[in-house]
């Protein structure tokens, strides 16, 4: 397949050993003030994802993502953010990363060109067509990435993608392609950079849009969110002060006796 690489073609910067540090992070931002703008032509194909996700998971379906390298890492990242934030089972949202755990912290050796592994890494969470998974590669080449996404439609699961290249194998094997097309890196071909942004971006609209449409949200507040340190609970309390106008004191009570923000205000009688 012919197609331009965006992603990996040369950075606008030149010489950038002779920079100062000024100069260096003056251009770096330069760069990324342009990933927004980026991300908003791709709306309408976020919003398209977005809605078989909400309606697979209204069906009981979990939410998978699956990548390599940065990707990957993102993918797991907003996935472990759920279950604190919005209060959902920790297997709802799950990710998945080329070459196991041990690759969320050191890069694991051709484990992204596997044309098998992703499969069996899905299977081993007995994914099913009620599921949807979605592939994460700034490049929209990875192998393993691809193969994945390409078992999932020989066992009829919905899929979707995050890539930075337009026109790319990824971008065409996905159902529900998701394309932000953010251009040379500052760093030529570094796409942890402007592509990592750009799908940390769009993960966070993926997720956040997802739970909200689930009624994980009531206002504008995480009524479910996990009470797990002190900074939590201080924000539970101010959330229950705030909702049904009561002192401190008596917040910290309801959440005490119900344990949740949603079940203290539904809870409250005056």
């Amino acid at each position: 397949m012919n197609f331009t690489k965006t992603t990996e073609q040369s950075s606008h910067y030149e010489q950038l050993e002779h920079m100062s540090v000024a100069d260096l992070l003056f251009n770096i931002n330069k760069e990324d003030k342009t990933v927004p703008l980026a991300v908003e032509k791709a709306l309408p194909q976020i919003e398209a994802l977005v809605t078989q996700v909400v309606e697979k998971m209204k069906l009981g379906g979990r939410l998978f993502y699956i990548g390599a390298g940065t990707s990957g890492r993102l993918g797991i990242v907003d996935a472990s953010e759920c279950p604190p934030t919005f209060g959902v089972p920790f297997d709802l949202v799950n990710g998945i990363i080329a070459g196991g755990d041990k690759a969320i912290r050191k890069a694991v050796e051709n484990a992204e060109d596997s044309t098998t592994q992703a499969w069996i890494d899905l299977q081993e969470h007995n994914i099913n067509e009620n599921d949807i998974v979605i592939g994460i590669a700034a490049s929209g080449t990875t192998p393993y990435v691809i193969s994945g996404l390409e078992k999932c439609h020989e066992n009829n699961i919905i899929t979707g993608c995050i890539t930075c290249n337009e026109g790319s194998p990824l971008a065409l094997t996905a159902q529900f392609p998701v394309v932000v097309v953010v251009g040379p890196e500052f760093v030529t071909g570094s796409s942890r950079m402007k592509a990592g942004t750009a799908q940390k971006l769009v993960l966070n609209m993926i997720s956040t849009a997802t739970m909200i449409q689930l009624g994980r949200v009531k206002g504008n507040k995480m009524v479910d969110m996990q009470l797990s340190n002190n900074k939590l609970v201080d924000r539970g309390i101010k959330m229950i002060m705030s909702e049904i106008h009561v002192d401190y004191e008596k917040a910290a009570q309801l959440l005490n006796q119900y344990g949740s923000v949603r079940k203290a205000v539904d809870n409250y009688q005056k």
